[in-house]
């Protein structure tokens, strides 16, 4: 066999070979797809599941679950089956959650059972209209709550304004009480703290051991953040709006309250 006819021969083999690749690819082309698009639907949902327990749990309830006077449940059959057609929504429920999360609601519109945290009763959270989250992340957001569709119950229990953190009674340091209370009572999804949160829905607290002195003409650093959180509408921020819960004189001890206030002193 001349070394033409081999060329010819090993190049028919070589497009045999390509030929039969190409058709297998071509064959698990949509199996490939179906689970690229699948894992790529599990990495949002597993953002959302961050963002929300970082920014939504305060209030919407660990398990999206509803506080009580607070805000409502976004894993219940309600939510799913008929919450777009009390308010009216012509679109579907992503579209719903998007535009909701994005804006904000100014007014509660179930005012007699979830008044929010104060007026607006939603803050806005979509960075277009300067809240804290980019677009995706809010998808992100929307992807993890209907996530719930499948498992979400009749009708939930909401749950109470918790009372009690969970093991903070372990914690010798007082800071390190004050550290898990600003976790644990949703501080964190609404101030920013450099190297402990980032929400940005409130003021950064980032040196608030500092600048609280200077906030309230005869006010000490302590009083300030004291009164902040027992009366939070007393004192407001330039720039922000009145979102901050006022139930914490209700839900923390004076002792959890004086490691928070300890906490938040020792941010200088």
């Amino acid at each position: 066999m001349s070394r033409v006819q081999l060329e010819i021969f090993f190049g028919m083999i070589l497009i045999t070979i390509t030929g039969a690749i190409l058709i297998f690819l071509g064959i698990n082309e949509e199996q490939r797809m179906a689970e690229f698009d699948k894992f790529q639907a599990a990495q949002k949902i597993e953002v959302g599941a961050e963002l929300y327990e970082i920014n939504c749990r305060g209030c919407h309830g660990l398990q999206g679950e509803g506080v009580l006077g607070l805000a409502p449940p976004l894993n219940d059959a309600y939510f799913f089956n008929g919450r777009l057609a009390e308010v009216g929504w012509q679109g579907d429920l992503e579209d719903y959650i998007i535009a909701t999360v994005s804006t904000g609601r100014q007014v509660s519109t179930r005012p007699e059972q979830y008044p929010g945290a104060g007026t607006p009763a939603m803050p806005t959270w979509s960075d277009r209209f300067g809240g804290p989250l980019r677009a995706d992340q809010i998808e992100a957001l929307a992807a993890f709550i209907i996530n719930w569709e499948a498992t979400a119950k009749g009708e939930v229990e909401l749950a109470e304004i918790p009372s009690a953190i969970p093991g903070i009674e372990d914690l010798d340091d007082p800071l390190a009480r004050g550290l898990a209370l600003y976790n644990a009572s949703g501080c964190a999804g609404c101030h920013a703290i450099t190297g402990i949160s980032v929400g940005a829905v409130g003021p950064d607290l980032t040196t608030i051991g500092t600048t609280a002195a200077a906030r309230v003409e005869g006010y000490t650093a302590e009083e300030y953040i004291r009164e902040s959180i027992i009366n939070p509408s007393a004192y407001i921020v330039e720039g922000y709006d009145d979102l901050m819960l006022k139930t914490f004189v209700e839900t923390i001890s004076e002792g959890e309250l004086d490691d928070l206030v300890a906490f938040l002193l020792a941010q200088e």
